[in-house]
């Protein structure tokens, strides 16, 4: 699949933007400031509905340089998507305020109806965190790709949080105020957790199977010589109440996770705090069997962050040996970050996608591709940003600047 056209209205920099793409690899060149993650950032968020740099929509909406403009009330991506011939008109309106709207072929849908429809695997310099931050990124990284997989896992991770929420509030309330009719109903919320956690950990351990020999695949492309790389996905219940059996059924599990609740309830209402079920769960890295975390280098933790995402490309690309069932793939001003050797073995693993969005401030930074597509990205103080596809025959004076 690949995106053929893109229109943004009010979107970060873009007041209005129209940009054709192509198949293949697409450069986007500019100096830092002008907008060039925000593009990519633009097709990002219509596939997966959340943005790799703010975790608050309304940031997404254009902020007016005079203080005498009028703010825009919201902001809109359309995409036109391409899938063996076949075309799908995207429409994302995000509004500040108020719940995003969302259309496919000019049809209303849910939002969340989007996933699926456009795959995107994005590498940025934030990935690092994946690495090095708090285990809910990680979590985030597993989340967001089931949605795409499947949009049905994507509901199902929106209802256990709301289901975790209000449980959450329950505590809460037993916590400042025991009432024993709000103690009663603790039991109903056990249940309902436990089953939608369980459903969410059997997806994420299915995701993870998939996604540990290609991480590592693409891990010893990127970091030749390099120590070996693994995953796994750590289930926190275990260390209450260990399984009996390798292998659990969704209703096992979930059993197993009520248990969990119960002997943890009076510690659950003493800290107000939902302390068992896939919210408390971790995606353990390791080189030649050391966390990653604490015994990485700063090299070898990008080679580790690089790997995940590329893991996740081969996994939404499924066993199909189909083109079009590839993801676009978009690489946010990553070649900086990698040196000569990792940033061609990059380039020889990518080649393989439909698509390839890449964002770069010094030419410099690529590596030798066989063909690409240039556009040059500026930012006006009156028009915002502006994209400029450049001519074939002109493309290479951009390439050497």
């Amino acid at each position: 699949m690949y995106v053929s056209d893109v229109a943004l209205d009010d979107f970060r920099s873009y007041r209005h933007a129209l940009v054709k793409l192509k198949p293949g690899v697409c450069v986007f060149c500019g100096p830092n400031g002008q907008g060039k993650t925000n593009f990519v950032e633009a097709l990002a968020f219509a596939s997966t509905l959340s943005s790799h740099r703010v975790g608050a929509d309304t940031a997404l909406v254009r902020k007016p340089a005079e203080e005498t403009e009028i703010v825009p009330a919201g902001a809109v991506v359309r995409l036109k998507v391409v899938r063996e011939q076949r075309e799908r008109i995207l429409e994302l309106e995000i509004i500040s305020g108020k719940a995003n709207r969302a259309k496919i072929n000019r049809s209303q849908v849910r939002p969340r109806e989007l996933c699926g429809e456009l795959k995107t695997v994005t590498f940025a310099p934030e990935d690092l965190s994946l690495v090095k931050a708090e285990p809910g990124v990680r979590r985030k990284f597993l989340d967001d790709y089931l949605a795409q997989l499947n949009p049905v896992l994507g509901a199902l991770k929106t209802e256990h949080d709301k289901v975790l929420r209000q449980r959450g509030a329950l505590l809460k309330q037993l916590r400042n105020a025991p009432d024993d009719y709000a103690a009663s109903t603790l039991s109903v919320w056990n249940e309902k957790l436990a089953l939608l956690a369980a459903k969410l950990i059997i997806a994420r351990l299915d995701f993870v199977s998939k996604l540990r020999p290609l991480a590592a695949f693409a891990h010893t492309k990127i970091a030749e010589n390099g120590r070996e790389f693994s995953c796994s996905y750590v289930r926190s219940v275990d260390r209450i109440i260990p399984p009996e059996k390798d292998e659990e059924t969704e209703e096992e599990l979930a059993c197993r996770l009520e248990k969990a609740m119960n002997a943890r309830r009076s510690e659950e209402i003493a800290r107000g705090v939902n302390l068992v079920g896939a919210h408390r769960d971790e995606l353990d890295l390791y080189l030649d069997h050391l966390p990653v975390r604490g015994y990485a280098s700063h090299g070898e933790s990008w080679s580790v962050a690089l790997s995940l995402r590329l893991g996740a490309y081969y996994v939404l690309g499924g066993d199909s040996e189909e083109i079009s069932d590839r993801p676009v793939l978009i690489l946010d001003d990553v070649f900086a970050e990698l040196d000569a050797r990792r940033r061609q073995a990059l380039a020889e693993l990518v080649a393989s996608a439909q698509q390839v969005l890449i964002t770069v401030a010094v030419a410099e930074d690529l590596p030798d591709f066989t063909q690409a597509h240039y556009y040059q990205v500026v930012r006006d103080e009156t028009e915002g940003t502006v994209i400029t596809q450049v001519p074939e025959s002109n493309s290479g004076v951009i390439a050497d600047e």
